[in-house]
């Protein structure tokens, strides 16, 4: 769960980084209601929930197990809801409550395989029949600088891809086929190649996922 949490870097870290992923609202609006809840899963500091506020989004509630990074996103977007994840596993919400879930830049952050399975298998639970889980994040990169660390680290953590930064925190880039893995009882309803820049403003080559529950695909409950 140490690795990946990562609590102490977040919290000390998180609220002084940029994160910059793009929020595609046009594609939330073909399939949202300005009433729809919506769920900011990892919300950082509110950035993503602030950006669908000011598109005319009401009814949305962003969870986080970073208490400084709860704090800020309080601070910047007082008229949305913000809370602190005890675990962030678990999110406090009842079965079926959400008609969207938002994961941006998150999976990077988590490196296992249990624990990125762990939240998608959450989002199941707390999304409507019919719900959709909006996820981006970042492949596998293919320049030098990324490469040499994906090989250099790949022995220590027993995946191609998880590696560590010099300031203190593993993260991960995807490949292709562990997404496909990961998301397989969702109907994929868009893939979008993104360009991004990461929390320390490099250029990334990034992808952006829609996809939707059904009721054969969803995870009982406790």
């Amino acid at each position: 769960m140490g690795l990946d949490l990562q609590l102490e870097y977040w919290d000390q870290v998180g609220p002084t980084k940029c994160f910059a992923h793009p929020v595609n609202v046009e594609r939330l609006r073909r399939w949202l209601k300005p009433a729809s809840r919506i769920l900011d899963y990892g919300c950082g500091y509110g950035r993503a929930s602030g950006i669908l506020r000011e598109n005319g989004f009401t009814n949305l509630v962003g969870f986080d197990p970073a208490p400084a990074m709860i704090a800020a996103a309080r601070a910047r977007f007082p008229a949305v809801e913000f809370q602190v994840l005890s675990d962030f596993r678990k999110i406090p919400l009842p079965d079926a409550s959400a008609d969207a879930a938002l994961v941006l830049a998150v999976l990077t952050c988590i490196p296992g395989d249990d624990a990125q399975r762990a939240i998608v298998d959450e989002m199941t639970r707390v999304l409507r029949p019919g719900g959709l889980l909006y996820i981006s994040d970042m492949w596998l990169q293919n320049d030098t600088r990324n490469t040499e660390r994906y090989a250099r680290d790949a022995r220590k953590y027993g995946t191609y891809g998880v590696f560590d930064l010099t300031e203190g925190v593993t993260v991960r880039h995807h490949d292709r086929n562990w997404i496909e893995s990961l998301l397989e009882r969702y109907e994929c309803l868009a893939l979008d190649e993104i360009a991004i820049q990461t929390m320390n403003g490099h250029a990334a080559s990034g992808f952006q996922w829609f996809g939707t529950t059904s009721e054969t695909r969803r995870v009982a409950g406790p």
